[in-house]
């Protein structure tokens, strides 16, 4: 099928099954994307002409009044016909260059019990420049790979730290808990994903960070970024967690509390112990009782997509505007969670 893009008047083609996303990248062409599990919405198009189709159901980044308006996300959508989209592509020159490079685990720190902090350092010839909020992945050979969002802000220097939550039976994850990963070599692809935009439009406006679990990493480069350079804004952090034992960036909260003590942080609990003298529930629902209005925040939130689901939802209902809502949302990769539902039914 042929994918005409026609803000560019570029073209591409796209094999049965095969996603847009993959298939623009196949053709060489630069397009926002983010999770690309379908939960984040950065890959977002308009369909002009054509028919696609889904063939895990809709995904949970559009709402009914997005795919009532033509909206598509090209990461889940897979062609049945000639396609016409609208979709804006990254080629301004001050866009971050996409490499592929080899990198040495060069420190490990353990966060919590099913938590590392991954320390990469790249070849003394290379450079990877980032931008706050981007991610990215870890090839693993026959075209699998894991994506991490960069926990480091880009000026940090030659260190690149990833937060690596640890997956029951995981290809990658599980061997960097069973032994001691420092000196281990990995091939990484970046940058990747949409950068945090917010505050180009706005500056002065008021953060509202969101995390859930490992979702933290990214906000942290966000936060460091602004705060090491001097951008002074009103910033909010709400970190959602199940227990204690899982609030495992307080040490890193920390350090930025200390370049802004005004910073305000609410961790949230959902399943706390009975001396947990702080807040519980759900994250979203914590920002929901602290704050009647959402229209002057930029929002960021990042997790899990259930996590992310809901605050798309009741956000906007609170008056967030929808250009200024950035998700990132925390997926299994595909083959991950197609060998985990495997093997729970072989338990069952």
């Amino acid at each position: 099928m042929r994918v005409s893009l026609v803000k560019s008047e570029r073209s591409f083609s796209a094999a049965e099954g095969q996603s847009l996303l993959e298939a623009a990248a196949a053709a060489g062409l630069r397009i926002a994307q983010g999770c690309r599990g379908g939960s984040c919405g950065a890959c977002g198009a308009r369909l002009l002409r054509g028919e696609i189709e889904y063939p895990h159901g809709p995904p949970l980044g559009l709402s009914a009044e997005d795919r009532a308006a033509g909206r598509i996300l090209l990461c889940q959508a897979r062609a049945r016909s000639d396609l016409e989209i609208e979709v804006d592509e990254l080629r301004r020159p001050e866009e971050v260059i996409v490499k592929r490079l080899p990198c040495r685990i060069e420190r490990v720190q353990r966060l919590a019990h099913d938590v590392l902090a991954l320390y990469l350092k790249l070849p003394s010839a290379e450079t990877f420049a980032f931008r706050p909020g981007q991610y990215l992945d870890v090839i693993l050979g026959e075209g699998r790979r894991r994506s991490f969002s960069i926990a480091s802000a880009p000026h940090d220097g030659a260190l690149i730290e990833l937060h690596v939550r640890r997956v029951e039976g995981g290809e990658f994850t599980a061997p960097l808990f069973a032994a001691d990963p420092h000196k281990r070599l990995l091939t990484i692809e970046g940058p990747l994903g949409r950068s945090y935009e917010a505050g180009a439009k706005t500056p002065q406006a008021p953060l509202l960070c969101v995390a859930g679990g490992t979702g933290y990493a990214p906000i942290n480069a966000i936060l460091r970024d602004l705060l090491e350079r001097g951008r002074r804004r009103d910033l909010h952090l709400y970190f959602g967690a199940r227990t204690r034992a899982d609030l495992y960036a307080e040490a890193h909260v920390h350090a930025l509390r200390l370049l802004d003590p005004t910073l305000a942080y609410v961790p949230v609990l959902s399943e706390p112990s009975p001396d947990w003298a702080g807040r519980r529930g759900l994250v979203h629902e914590a920002v929901l009782a602290d704050h009647e209005r959402l229209d002057r925040f930029d929002v960021y939130v990042c997790g899990p997509p259930g996590l992310i689901e809901a605050a798309r939802r009741t956000f906007a209902a609170r008056g967030a505007d929808p250009s200024r809502i950035f998700f990132d949302s925390f997926d299994y990769a595909p083959d991950a969670l197609a060998r985990q539902r495997s093997s729970a039914s072989t338990r069952d």
